[in-house]
Parts: C-alpha cells; structure tokens; sequence
C-alpha cells in the first residue's frame, strides 16, 4: 500500500537520479511520478520504492527500465486530427513564406507526432525547406523514433486521423508492411535530428518557426510547465507557432504575455513582441 514512506523514498529517489544520472523528475507532478513508480515496483519485481532505489544506485543497466516508467510513451500518429487540420489549413499558408524553416518536436516519444508532421510538410511542399529537431530525455524513445517501425495493427487507426486531418495522399505511400510492422520510409528521416534534451534541465533552441510539444506539460508541477514555456519563448522565431495539447494551457504562465491565441481551440499560439 502506498504511504507517507512511499512519499519519503519517491523523493529521496528523485533526488538519486538526478546527483547520480542527471535525471531531472523533482518538479514532475508528484501524484503521476508516485503512479508510476508504483506500477513500477511491483512490474520490475521489488518490495518497496527504497529497494528500487538502492537497486537503480547499484546497477546503471536498471535505469533504462525505470525510465521507461517515468516517461510517457503513449501516442499515436495524427492524434486530435483537428490539431493537424488547423496547422494544414492556418499555420502552413504562414510558414510557406519562410525561405527555411525549423520544427521542434519536443518530448517526441517514439515518434508519432514526429513522422505525422514530416508527412504533412511533405504534403504541402514544405519537406525540403524544413529541418526537425526530435527531443526526448528517455533514450529507448528516441532510439524507436529513429527506427520509424510501428505494430501494424495500430495503422488501422493512424490512417483514420490522417484521412481526417485533411490529407492530401494515402498513409500507405509512406510506410512498408513487414511481418506484422509498418516500417515508415526512411526518406522521412532525412531531414530529422535526433537529441537528447531535458525540458526540466536543458537550454533553448534558436529561432523556431514551429515548436509541437503535445502532452507533455500536463506532467509538470506549475513551476517546471513555466520553465518549459520560457524555453519555447526563448526558442521560437518571432511570429513563430506553438502547439499544445488539448488538455494544456499557458493561461497561467508567467509567459502567457510573449504569445497570442492563432486556434485557440486547438491549443496553437503564435509569438508576439520583441
């Protein structure tokens, strides 16, 4: 049963990972860190969150598995379609008057909402000017990002939200089936830079024109959500876009003065001022 211990040894845990790994959790949400921990436990086999602890201290080759806990990797490739549909239909006639652009996929997980943009682009003309930068702090996310290879039973529904977001080609010109997997083309990677970077602990990337960061802030405690959406604001290029997941707001950042509502509905807000 979870109780004031637990409490005690998650911080102490916290605190471990990141003297140890550099792994940021403190200012995650406790009651979703807690969760996860739990399930953890008992799924890795220990009695307690102080043997994990003591385990995760003892062995390094521990700590990819607990991450994999820690870290969110649920998506799936264009989810909330209406949020594709709006970047297609009112934030791309803005980005096609850029000579370059850069897009920034932040907490890109294993990769869905990542390949769902690059295929957008490519559908209306704008791959080639484009370059993606794909970050996530687990490093098993980013290495199945890089691999582009899905269940292929979960295309049934990729293809559904694609359709529905207004596409302009079939989803099956951009992936091979194979022994039960859909293996997406590798040219959708070429223009894609894989990195590992913390929102929690990491500095900003330069001149954005498009930051998609989906699903991730719901995990944070207000303070880390602040330090991320000052990174977006320090990041993006002014006029620059930012989408959010639908559950997401930065009606109460401290930053909410540095962006506009461009489809409040679906969370997309573009930069404004200096």
């Amino acid at each position: 049963m979870a109780n004031s211990t637990d409490d005690h040894e998650i911080q102490l845990l916290l605190e471990d990972l990141f003297q140890h790994y550099h792994y940021d959790f403190r200012l995650y949400a406790r009651a979703s860190i807690k969760r996860r921990l739990l399930q953890a436990r008992v799924q890795l086999g220990f009695g307690s969150i102080a043997e994990i602890r003591s385990a995760v201290l003892r062995d390094a080759t521990l700590l990819p598995r607990l991450l994999d806990f820690l870290t969110v990797q649920v998506s799936e490739m264009f989810r909330d379609p209406s949020y594709f549909r709006a970047l297609r239909e009112q934030v791309i006639p803005h980005l096609r008057t850029y000579p370059s652009l850069k897009v920034w996929v932040a907490g890109c997980s294993n990769g869905e909402e990542l390949y769902s943009l690059a295929i957008l682009f490519h559908e209306e003309g704008l791959a080639r000017k484009t370059m993606f930068y794909a970050t996530d702090i687990n490093p098993t996310a980013l290495k199945a990002a890089q691999a582009a290879v899905y269940p292929l039973d979960r295309v049934r529904q990729f293809t559904e939200n694609h359709q529905q977001s207004g596409a302009r080609s079939s989803l099956s010109d951009y992936y091979t089936a194979d022994y039960g997997r859909a293996v997406f083309d590798r040219s959708l990677g070429s223009q894609i830079v894989f990195s590992d970077h913390s929102l929690v602990t990491d500095a900003a990337f330069g001149e954005m024109h498009l930051i998609s960061c989906r699903n991730v802030l719901i995990y944070f405690d207000r303070d880390l959500q602040d330090r991320a959406i000052g990174l977006f604001r320090e990041s993006l290029a002014r006029r620059g876009f930012l989408g959010l997941g639908s559950k997401e707001s930065l009606r109460f950042s401290a930053h909410a003065d540095a962006f506009g509502a461009f489809v409040g509905k679906e969370k997309i807000y573009q930069r404004i001022g200096a």
